[in-house]
Protein backbone atom coordinates (compact mmCIF):
# COMPACT_ATOMS: atom_id res chain seq x y z
CA UNK A 1 0.00 0.00 0.00
CA UNK A 2 1.36 3.33 -0.68
CA UNK A 3 1.35 5.60 2.40
CA UNK A 4 -1.63 8.41 2.04
CA UNK A 5 -1.37 11.91 3.87
CA UNK A 6 -4.14 13.73 3.86
CA UNK A 7 -2.76 17.54 4.89
CA UNK A 8 -4.17 19.90 7.32
CA UNK A 9 -6.97 22.67 6.18
CA UNK A 10 -5.48 26.05 6.51
CA UNK A 11 -8.40 27.88 5.19
CA UNK A 12 -10.57 25.82 8.21
CA UNK A 13 -7.70 26.73 10.90
CA UNK A 14 -7.65 30.09 9.49
CA UNK A 15 -11.60 30.48 10.29
CA UNK A 16 -11.24 28.69 13.65
CA UNK A 17 -8.66 30.99 14.47
CA UNK A 18 -10.70 33.91 13.87
CA UNK A 19 -13.66 32.33 15.40
CA UNK A 20 -11.60 32.40 18.53
CA UNK A 21 -10.20 36.32 18.18
CA UNK A 22 -13.71 37.01 18.01
CA UNK A 23 -14.74 34.86 21.47
CA UNK A 24 -11.60 36.76 23.00
CA UNK A 25 -13.06 40.16 22.17
CA UNK A 26 -16.21 39.09 23.52
CA UNK A 27 -14.76 38.15 26.95
CA UNK A 28 -13.20 41.04 27.19
CA UNK A 29 -16.27 42.80 26.70
CA UNK A 30 -17.78 40.78 29.42
CA UNK A 31 -14.96 41.85 31.58
CA UNK A 32 -14.21 45.62 31.04
CA UNK A 33 -18.57 45.78 30.85
CA UNK A 34 -20.38 43.28 32.89
CA UNK A 35 -23.27 45.29 33.42
CA UNK A 36 -23.92 45.76 29.71
CA UNK A 37 -24.50 42.39 29.29
CA UNK A 38 -26.85 42.10 32.48
CA UNK A 39 -30.18 40.05 31.69
CA UNK A 40 -32.98 37.74 32.92
CA UNK A 41 -31.17 34.66 32.62
CA UNK A 42 -27.63 36.57 33.78
CA UNK A 43 -28.67 38.90 36.46
CA UNK A 44 -24.95 38.86 38.15
CA UNK A 45 -22.56 40.91 36.48
CA UNK A 46 -19.66 39.65 38.52
CA UNK A 47 -20.48 36.11 36.63
CA UNK A 48 -20.50 37.60 33.19
CA UNK A 49 -17.06 38.82 34.01
CA UNK A 50 -16.32 35.64 35.30
CA UNK A 51 -17.36 34.46 32.13
CA UNK A 52 -15.54 36.50 30.25
CA UNK A 53 -11.94 35.85 31.96
CA UNK A 54 -12.43 31.97 31.12
CA UNK A 55 -13.50 33.26 28.15
CA UNK A 56 -10.05 34.76 27.48
CA UNK A 57 -7.85 32.16 28.78
CA UNK A 58 -9.67 29.39 26.58
CA UNK A 59 -9.71 31.37 23.43
CA UNK A 60 -6.04 32.69 24.30
CA UNK A 61 -5.25 28.91 24.61
CA UNK A 62 -7.22 27.95 21.14
CA UNK A 63 -5.01 31.29 19.33
CA UNK A 64 -1.77 29.48 20.26
CA UNK A 65 -2.35 26.15 19.30
CA UNK A 66 -4.16 27.32 15.92
CA UNK A 67 -1.09 29.70 14.99
CA UNK A 68 1.66 26.80 15.93
CA UNK A 69 -0.60 24.52 13.82
CA UNK A 70 -1.19 26.92 10.98
CA UNK A 71 2.67 26.55 10.45
CA UNK A 72 3.11 22.97 10.64
CA UNK A 73 4.36 21.07 7.50
CA UNK A 74 3.33 17.48 8.99
CA UNK A 75 0.22 15.91 7.04
CA UNK A 76 -3.22 16.11 9.34
CA UNK A 77 -3.60 12.25 8.70
CA UNK A 78 -1.30 9.62 7.74
CA UNK A 79 -2.53 6.21 6.47
CA UNK A 80 -0.45 3.18 5.49
CA UNK A 81 -0.14 -0.28 6.14
CA UNK A 82 1.22 0.42 10.20
CA UNK A 83 -1.80 2.28 10.92
CA UNK A 84 -2.83 5.46 11.69
CA UNK A 85 -0.95 8.67 12.54
CA UNK A 86 -2.91 12.01 13.97
CA UNK A 87 -1.54 15.10 13.71
CA UNK A 88 -4.53 16.72 13.43
CA UNK A 89 -5.98 17.95 16.94
CA UNK A 90 -4.13 18.48 20.24
CA UNK A 91 -4.97 15.11 21.15
CA UNK A 92 -2.98 13.56 19.02
CA UNK A 93 -0.92 10.09 19.93
CA UNK A 94 1.21 8.96 16.92
CA UNK A 95 0.65 6.09 15.54
CA UNK A 96 -2.06 3.76 16.24
CA UNK A 97 -1.02 0.32 14.84
CA UNK A 98 -4.07 -1.67 13.04
CA UNK A 99 -3.10 -4.82 15.02
CA UNK A 100 -4.33 -2.52 18.27
CA UNK A 101 -7.82 -1.36 16.72
CA UNK A 102 -10.18 -3.84 17.55
CA UNK A 103 -13.06 -1.03 16.32
CA UNK A 104 -13.87 1.96 14.29
CA UNK A 105 -17.55 3.59 15.07
CA UNK A 106 -18.78 7.11 14.51
CA UNK A 107 -19.94 9.69 16.76
CA UNK A 108 -21.96 13.09 16.51
CA UNK A 109 -21.86 15.64 18.58
CA UNK A 110 -23.77 18.48 17.81
CA UNK A 111 -22.97 19.04 14.31
CA UNK A 112 -19.24 17.59 14.34
CA UNK A 113 -18.89 13.91 13.22
CA UNK A 114 -15.58 11.91 14.43
CA UNK A 115 -14.55 8.67 14.13
CA UNK A 116 -14.45 6.97 17.59
CA UNK A 117 -10.85 4.05 17.52
CA UNK A 118 -11.35 1.16 19.81
CA UNK A 119 -8.47 -0.40 20.60
CA UNK A 120 -7.17 -3.51 22.24
CA UNK A 121 -5.10 -1.24 25.26
CA UNK A 122 -6.69 2.31 25.80
CA UNK A 123 -4.33 2.93 29.11
CA UNK A 124 -1.47 2.70 26.95
CA UNK A 125 -2.40 5.25 25.30
CA UNK A 126 -3.43 7.14 28.16
CA UNK A 127 -0.11 6.09 30.14
CA UNK A 128 2.15 7.52 27.14
CA UNK A 129 0.43 11.08 27.10
CA UNK A 130 1.14 14.38 28.66
CA UNK A 131 -1.40 15.21 31.61
CA UNK A 132 -3.22 17.26 29.52
CA UNK A 133 -3.84 15.17 27.16
CA UNK A 134 -4.43 12.58 29.38
CA UNK A 135 -7.58 14.06 31.36
CA UNK A 136 -8.73 14.59 27.73
CA UNK A 137 -8.21 10.80 27.10
CA UNK A 138 -9.55 9.81 29.63
CA UNK A 139 -12.90 12.00 29.57
CA UNK A 140 -13.00 10.43 26.30
CA UNK A 141 -12.90 7.15 27.89
CA UNK A 142 -15.60 7.47 30.17
CA UNK A 143 -17.79 8.66 27.35
CA UNK A 144 -17.08 6.94 24.62
CA UNK A 145 -15.48 3.85 26.10
CA UNK A 146 -12.09 4.76 24.05
CA UNK A 147 -9.69 7.46 24.07
CA UNK A 148 -8.60 7.98 20.83
CA UNK A 149 -10.77 10.35 18.05
CA UNK A 150 -10.19 10.99 14.74
CA UNK A 151 -11.95 14.09 12.90
CA UNK A 152 -12.11 16.04 9.54
CA UNK A 153 -12.31 19.05 11.00
CA UNK A 154 -8.77 20.54 10.48
CA UNK A 155 -8.29 18.40 7.75
CA UNK A 156 -8.39 19.08 4.03
CA UNK A 157 -10.87 16.10 3.59
CA UNK A 158 -14.50 15.78 4.21
CA UNK A 159 -15.63 13.43 7.07
CA UNK A 160 -17.27 11.09 4.65
CA UNK A 161 -14.39 10.31 2.55
CA UNK A 162 -12.55 10.00 5.64
CA UNK A 163 -14.85 7.40 7.25
CA UNK A 164 -14.89 5.36 4.07
CA UNK A 165 -11.21 5.17 4.24
CA UNK A 166 -10.49 4.58 7.47
CA UNK A 167 -12.81 1.83 7.38
CA UNK A 168 -11.49 0.16 3.35
CA UNK A 169 -7.59 0.49 5.49
CA UNK A 170 -8.67 -0.86 8.44
CA UNK A 171 -10.80 -4.09 6.61
CA UNK A 172 -7.43 -4.60 4.86
CA UNK A 173 -5.18 -4.81 7.14
CA UNK A 174 -6.87 -5.69 10.64
CA UNK A 175 -5.52 -9.14 10.33
CA UNK A 176 -2.31 -8.50 9.18
CA UNK A 177 0.52 -8.25 11.39
CA UNK A 178 2.43 -5.20 11.39
CA UNK A 179 5.06 -4.69 9.00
Amino acid sequence: MTKIEIPLSKKKMFLALLGSLIFALLGMAFILNPEKFVSYIFRNAELIRISGIAAIIFSTLCILYISIKLFDKKPGLTIDQKGITDNSNYNKVGLIEWNEIIGIRTEQVMSTKFLLIDVRNPEKFIKNASTIKALLMKANMKMYNTPLSVSSTALKYSFENLENLIETEFEKYKEKPNS
